[in-house]
């Protein structure tokens, strides 16, 4: 059996909190999805780019042990606050990821995605 990794999922401020063995590797999304947890809003959970990383739907916010970003559109998100996208993040360290159910699209502000993640230390804003 290899080694796995754990995730802390928060759902929501008041929601339940999930925790997931993760084989290293992994892309977030699909971890997330594997485990009946969906990364994406409502109105997007039928109708997404399926992992490519084009239409922005599947981000997540991380706590203070978030990965460092690899490319150019993570650095991005990283570097101004914006959801990261789990369809191109792998899990490769233990994180603490927050859900954001009610955003609606990628940048919507600050109202419903950030209402519903808990303030560090848990996930940043």
């Amino acid at each position: 059996m290899s080694e796995t990794v754990p995730l802390r999922v928060l759902l929501g401020e008041d929601g339940p909190e999930r925790r997931l063995d993760v084989e290293p590797g992994t892309v977030l999304r699909d971890a997330l999805l594997d485990a009946g947890l969906s990364p994406h809003g409502r109105y997007a959970r039928r109708l997404n780019c399926g992992g490519r990383g084009l239409c922005a739907t599947c981000g997540v916010r991380f706590g203070t042990d978030d990965p460092d970003p690899d490319h150019w559109h993570d650095e991005l998100a990283d570097r101004f606050g914006y959801p990261r996208l789990s369809c191109q993040l792998r899990v490769t360290d233990p994180a603490t990821v927050c859900l954001l159910p009610e955003k609606r699209v990628w940048g919507a502000g600050s109202s419903p995605a950030q209402a519903v993640c808990p303030s560090p230390p848990n996930c940043r804003q």
